[in-house]
């Protein structure tokens, strides 16, 4: 077990106020135990040596997060494992801000998460959470920075649910352990009451893929995943709201560090302000909609006072490459909407957001220079369309090398060697479209050598660039150069 920066015991002078009376009298019940215990044991009792520790004095955050498709993923690539998502990569940047270290602790279920807090083995907990249900007083929330719904999803092919009512007798699906079952308890005067089935081995993706193939019918999930999920599953709907929508942010123990709690407050407060949350948010939950009118107007103003600045840079990219300028700039524009010094928390960077092994690899000296970038990243997208074999062809080929922008091209190699297996057709993009999700699935991962990757997201990646290169096609003429230059050598992997 991970040590505790928590040890239980007396609550510190100045906790906070908002606890009820009721768990003041729990907690001094608790202390008197401890109180007795450590008495007798030693005659001597030091109160101040069971208070929570303070950040201060702790080597490290430690931050309970759950391992769940909106908040946090652990990823595989050829040589190393990391982790990645929106929860992990806001815990990062505070760990930052104050100068320490951060240790994931992952709970498989918000239960697991709940029990871990209140056992003292962690300063916080993230995972796009609301207080829960029950047992509300054991947490106090941080600055919220997102709203959730409890949604019913079906699928389209089955009887819409549309008020409480509709739940008496039917069988509800969730995951084990989840909020989701505290809050379909709560639900009281049906008759009869619903049935609520649930599964231990399943996360919210594995529960709403059920649904789309009509494996179960219904299951109750956050209003975040299905927008996700959506993406990739279009036969889901949602007609029904169970509860209220809530705030969502970090948990902490109401007995925690109230400075750690403060210093939280003010980073997320700040993060709101200067955009940092916006970034992030729009970096994993941007794309989970298609375009709506808003973004293509955003787009749009950004082609007319932006991308001049880059045109000359994404044409050079064509001559060298063959690759249409407009399709390169498309590809930029979804990496780092044009931004020269965009960085990501991997270390990704600039306009084109490369890798620095790939960055070492092609000789770029300067990733933040917008030139060195787009030569670079022109010349890796063109080599992996090359690596593809001969059967695939275009426009599948240039597609699938997009994914393997994102991916690398050893995952997508592997999401082409597991498609048959599944029955689609690895030459054909609409087939690996269907084909790249299940990367992110044991059964499918642990399969392959390149292992586990977020192929959803590259999917995602492909059909925006996609839309993007479409509209740019209708307001950017086609460019053909003089005498194009043809390409020499390769890149490896990215």
């Amino acid at each position: 077990m991970p040590s505790r920066p928590y040890r239980t015991g007396c609550i510190p002078l100045g906790a906070r106020p908002a606890v009820r009376p009721s768990s003041w009298l729990l907690r001094l019940a608790r202390m008197a135990r401890v109180l007795v215990t450590a008495a007798l044991a030693a005659g001597v009792v030091a109160c101040g040596d069971r208070v929570p520790e303070r950040l201060a004095t702790s080597n490290e955050l430690v931050v309970v997060i759950r391992d769940r498709l909106t908040t946090h993923e652990q990823e595989q690539r050829a040589d190393k494992i990391g982790s990645r998502g929106f929860e992990s990569d806001l815990v990062e940047q505070f760990a930052a801000s104050l100068g320490k270290p951060v240790r994931l602790i992952i709970a498989q279920s918000d239960q697991e998460l709940y029990e871990k807090l209140k056992d003292g083995e962690a300063h916080f907990g993230a995972g796009w959470l609301p207080l829960p249900d029950l047992d509300a007083d054991s947490f106090v929330q941080a600055t919220p920075y997102g709203k959730n719904r409890q949604v019913i999803v079906q699928n389209e092919a089955s009887l819409p649910l549309t008020e409480l009512a509709d739940l008496a007798g039917k069988t509800i699906h969730v995951v084990e352990g989840s909020k989701h079952v505290d809050r379909l308890k709560a639900i009281t005067g049906l008759e009869p009451p619903p049935t609520i089935i649930e599964h231990k081995e399943w996360d919210e993706f594995d529960l709403v893929a059920a649904v789309s193939d009509q494996r179960i019918e219904y299951a109750l999930t956050d209003s975040r995943v299905m927008e996700v999920a959506s993406n990739y599953y279009p036969t889901l709907q949602t007609t029904l709201t169970v509860g209220e929508e809530k705030p969502v942010s970090w948990l902490f123990p109401a007995d925690g560090d109230p400075d750690l709690l403060a210093r939280a407050n003010a980073f997320l407060d700040e993060s709101q302000r200067d955009g940092t949350l916006a970034r992030l948010i729009d970096r994993y939950f941007g794309h989970i909609r298609r375009l709506e009118r808003a973004d293509v107007i955003t787009y749009l103003e950004a082609i007319h006072s932006v991308l001049p600045d880059y045109e000359q840079d994404f044409k050079r990219g064509q001559v060298i490459t063959g690759i249409d300028w407009r399709l390169l700039a498309a590809l930029s524009y979804q990496e780092s909407k044009w931004n020269p010094l965009a960085t990501s928390p991997t270390g990704v960077r600039g306009i084109m957001m490369i890798t620095e092994d790939t960055a070492d690899h092609l000789g770029v000296k300067n990733r933040l220079n917008a030139a060195e970038s787009i030569r670079a990243g022109s010349r890796y997208l063109a080599d992996l369309r090359d690596q593809l074999p001969s059967e695939v062809k275009e426009p599948d080929r240039t597609w699938m090398a997009l994914a393997a922008y994102n991916l690398g091209m050893g995952h997508m190699n592997g999401a082409r060697a597991i498609a048959p297996s599944t029955g689609a057709d690895p030459t054909q993009w609409f087939e690996m479209k269907k084909v790249l999700p299940l990367l992110s699935r044991p059964e499918y991962y642990s399969r392959l050598k390149s292992g586990r990757a977020r192929g959803g997201e590259a999917v995602i990646l492909v059909e925006n660039v996609r839309i993007f290169y479409d509209i740019l096609q209708r307001h950017a003429e086609a460019y053909v150069p003089l005498a194009p230059v043809a390409r020499k050598g390769g890149t490896k992997k990215r």
